[in-house]
């Protein structure tokens, strides 16, 4: 059984061993549908080669001296008929065939949205966005495509082949010869054709991936490019990526210009034409069974010349097909334990000689702490430390890959992922705001509908309704993606009152007041101690006002915690903590120099890792 962080309830399984059966698997999920399609291909082929017979038929009926006007008035109205039966049951089956292509897309991109939802914080560290978004769009679209008109026009093609084979050999069946060896001729060009556009539309899915992730990157990241005016080299790497894809894009269309059975098709009506006029000269044929033969053969034409763009959508769909795949089936780390511990959270901490490393490299080693219900505790140390590594393990965006982690003395692992990660909220340094009214992006994370009323007052208390009501449309107001139209102290506090308003027992602030002034966020500070009393809060800051008040403070330096205790207790006692201390001080009054930097090299106190 996968690991996974999310679940739906009721989730249709598909066959996800190769890109072919869980294609299939996801048409059968609606089996009416295929089978009425069949049985329409079926009767549609039929009567698509039923009518060359009627003609030829009425070629014959027009040369015998017993020709009858009402006998071809029949038969002309019989052509009619079969053709409009035919028009009708394919505009069923096309239609069909419509809806359950895009049932499968819909379904397709649930399953993979389903698929990231449920994948770790780490598997979407080492994730392009562009290319997950050229998965979940353009690849999507492509299995679309592949169903309809791809599988459509190959299935009814296929039929289209046989039906005529099968009216030929009632017809006459000396006459079979030229069709079948074109039948074994053009299964082998086909195979040809196929072998060698399937590796070439595989490659061109992933440069369109590769080109889309640059495009996201350069986009998400353009105030970068236009501050340091990287503008040219921006372009010069789109132009490579879609010169690439433009490359095999040429190199597709050329293993098309060298489709051969449009080639064999012509000689072959050339030769079954030569061979009808022998069999009439001997006398084994009508002028009827030469047309009605001839008829057949035009027939197939239509599978001939239409294979060249549906194995081409089809082989294009199985590579995005597989591309999705290997997305849905990557290994995540972390399991959600649906029916792990699901109860209010008191908020008691507990580390025990908790390490953990990304790979093979250590980020933490052997910290242990405890922090009671209520507690407060100052997490200080140089960029670098594992500050923020060590707050994620609480709410197993990471999970501890040695020692024990309890939460309320279960460990943590032994939790729903659910009910744990609903009671506690993190409010960081970038905050990440949604496209949405300023309302939606306070409410989100709560449980269930919020009134208005409460929205404002979570917004009064970590004092961000003025500003919110000097907005044009006010707690409506839209902002942009990120929330790059507001300022970033505007953020944060948006971010403070959504976390007030999912009432957590667990507060992790990351530097959550960095980009606030000191006016205002001694006013938020005055509101966070009234209400987080009474709930465990794990606070990374560099305000000193904020670490005096901790309960208790860890000092952590290259992954270890190096002491531990208040703010009275470390400053007696601990000499890293003094002069982490101390360059706070003088960062505060903005007065660090070169030999503060000195004397935390000589604590080791310089970072070790990206990542926090």
């Amino acid at each position: 059984m996968e690991k996974r962080e999310f679940t739906v309830e009721g989730e249709y399984r598909y066959n996800r061993s190769s890109p072919t059966r869980w294609a299939v698997s996801h048409l059968l999920r609606y089996p009416v549908m295929p089978l009425f399609v069949i049985l329409a291909n079926v009767l549609q082929a039929g009567l698509y080669s039923y009518a060359p017979v009627l003609v030829g038929q009425a070629f014959d009926l027009m040369l015998s001296p017993q020709r009858s006007i009402d006998a071809l008035l029949r038969i002309a109205l019989l052509i009619a008929a079969v053709r409009l039966v035919q028009g009708l049951i394919g505009l069923a089956a096309s239609g069909t065939f419509e809806v359950l292509a895009q049932r499968f897309a819909r379904d397709a991109r649930e399953e993979l949205m389903i698929s990231l939802l449920g994948k770790s914080q780490t598997f979407h560290n080492r994730q392009q966005t562009g290319d997950i978004m050229a998965r979940a769009t353009n690849d999507v679209g492509m299995l679309n495509a592949m169903v309809s008109p791809g599988l459509s026009l190959i299935f009814s093609s296929m039929l289209s082949f046989a039906a005529p084979l099968v009216g030929i050999a009632f017809l006459r069946p000396q006459l079979l010869l030229t069709p079948l060896i074109f039948a074994v001729f053009f299964a082998w060009a086909l195979r040809r054709y196929t072998r060698q556009l399937n590796p070439v539309a595989g490659a061109a899915r992933m440069q369109f991936g590769t080109m889309n992730a640059g495009l996201t990157e350069s986009v998400s990241g353009i105030e970068v490019v236009k501050a340091y005016a990287q503008e040219r080299a921006a372009r010069a790497k789109f132009e490579r990526d879609a010169r690439a894809f433009r490359d095999l894009a040429v190199k597709e269309g050329q293993i098309r210009a060298r489709y051969l059975p449009l080639l064999l098709y012509g000689i072959m009506y050339g030769v079954g034409f030569a061979h009808a006029l022998y069999l009439y000269r001997v006398g084994a044929l009508s002028v009827g069974d030469i047309v009605a033969f001839m008829g057949l053969l035009g027939v197939l034409k239509f599978p001939t010349f239409i294979s060249i763009f549906t194995f081409s959508l089809v082989q294009m769909g199985l590579a995005s097909a597989g591309r999705i795949l290997e997305l849905i089936n990557a290994e995540s780390e972390l399991d959600e334990n649906e029916r792990g511990v699901a109860q209010e959270i008191q908020g008691q901490i507990v580390f025990s000689d908790v390490s953990y490393g990304y790979g093979a490299t250590p980020i933490l080693r052997n910290i242990s702490f405890t922090a009671q219900p209520g507690d407060t505790i100052a997490i200080v140390g140089q960029t670098g430390a594992g500050k923020s590594t060590l707050t994620k393990l609480v709410n197993r965006t990471y999970d501890v890959t040695d020692g024990e982690l309890l939460i309320d003395g279960i460990e943590v692992r032994d939790w729903s992922l659910h009910s744990l990660r609903s009671q506690i909220s993190t409010i960081e340094q970038d905050i990440f705001l949604f496209s949405r009214s300023i309302a939606d992006n306070i409410r989100f994370g709560a449980i269930g509908p919020v009134p208005r009323e409460q929205v404002e007052q979570a917004a009064r208390e970590a004092q961000a309704h003025d500003f919110i009501m000097a907005l044009p449309e006010g707690y409506d107001t839209v902002i942009g993606e990120r929330g790059v139209t507001l300022s970033g102290g505007q953020r944060q506090r948006i971010a403070i009152a959504r976390a007030f308003i999912t009432n957590p027992r667990i507060l992790i602030l990351d530097d959550s007041t960095s980009a606030i002034d000191s006016a205002t966020e001694d006013q938020i500070q005055r509101a966070m101690r009234r209400i987080l009393r009474g709930r465990t809060t794990l606070l990374i800051t560099h305000r000193l006002s904020q670490i005096r008040w901790a309960d208790r403070i860890l000092v952590l330096r290259r992954g270890e915690l190096v002491d531990q205790g208040t703010h009275e207790e470390l400053l007696q006692r601990s000499e890293a903590y003094q002069h982490i201390f101390a360059r706070y001080e003088r960062q505060a009054h903005g007065s660090t120099t070169d030999a503060d930097d000195e004397a935390l090299a000589e604590l080791n106190l310089q970072p070790i890792s990206s990542q926090e």
